[in-house]
């Protein structure tokens, strides 16, 4: 089992794992999974991993089918600026592989936010710590896990 899994067993969390055949050639990895799931795009959210101007490292949890807009995430963060955090920073601190980085049971906790459209879900997916591996769970079972913040990041 992965990290991400291993955590929200530890804390006895409500979730369900979803697998799928994941094909190296697939353009995006959450498009990939969403469609292979049967599931709607907004439903399913990727991790990115983003660098502020100080350095430090944040999360962001967004629909697979939108687009990270930076500004909105520094000024969640209260930082001047953020931009995307280099691959093999990503990979480093969160123990996890690009295309299978999970908010939860990152070897280096970081502050996370999540998109605000969460709040209006039952339940949402996130990558479970592998390519094809999801994670369904509450919006409110992820703040629990990864102490995240909900916040406008579109």
């Amino acid at each position: 089992m992965t990290p991400a899994v291993l955590a929200l067993q530890k804390a006895q969390a409500d979730f369900k794992l979803h697998q799928y055949e994941h094909a190296p050639d697939a353009p995006s990895y959450g498009l990939e999974a969403a469609e292979k799931l049967g599931v709607n795009a907004h439903r399913v959210f990727k991790t990115l991993v983003a660098e502020t101007d100080k350095g430090e490292l944040l999360v962001a949890i967004i629909p697979v089918d939108e687009k990270l807009n930076l500004k909105c995430l520094a000024k969640a963060a209260a930082c001047k600026k953020a931009d995307m955090a280099k691959p093999d920073k990503v990979q480093r601190s969160s123990g996890y592989v690009l295309g299978g980085v999970s908010p939860i049971g990152q070897k280096r906790p970081l502050v996370t936010f999540i998109h605000s459209s969460a709040q209006e879900l039952a339940s949402m997916y996130v990558s479970g710590g592998r390519r094809g591996l999801e994670i369904e769970l509450a919006p409110d079972v992820l703040v629990k896990a990864t102490g995240a913040r909900f916040a406008n990041l579109l």
